[in-house]
């Protein structure tokens, strides 16, 4: 892992919390896209060389949806930008963390990603991604 890529927030109105986050940064979101295989819209802002993603589920039963209705608006997962992805999970696997997808997956902001189970991360969703080429 060579650096935090960014830290994902869960929000219940993503219009709402662009204008709060607009407000928080002084300036607007550089991209916003929805990933429909993960029901979720998202806006990316910049804070310096730290990206902050906003998240708002699309769908009742996506996976930031559930983690709204049980936990409510706040941090949802820490991502780390990976060189290999598959090298680092074979890696992180024969250290005995568990993924909640084995295989890459496409994500937002042109990522390939999968994420570690928080029940072997201390309770911290990481997602790692990597550059899609």
């Amino acid at each position: 892992m060579t650096k935090i890529e960014h830290i994902g927030i869960a929000v219940h109105n993503l219009q709402d919390s662009n204008l709060l986050f607009e407000k928080l940064f002084g300036s607007p979101a550089y991209k916003q896209e929805e990933v429909p295989s993960e029901g979720v819209k998202t806006s990316f802002f910049m804070n310096g060389p730290n990206k902050i993603e906003l998240l708002e589920a699309t769908t009742s039963d996506s996976p930031i949806a559930k983690f709204l209705e049980k936990k409510g608006e706040g941090i949802h997962h820490i991502a780390f930008d990976v060189e290999d992805i598959h090298s680092e999970i074979e890696r992180l696997q024969n250290e005995g963390f568990k993924l909640i997808n084995e295989v890459p997956k496409k994500g937002a902001d042109n990522k390939l990603v999968v994420f570690l189970h928080p029940k072997t991360t201390n309770g911290v969703l990481i997602e790692l991604c990597q550059d899609l080429q």
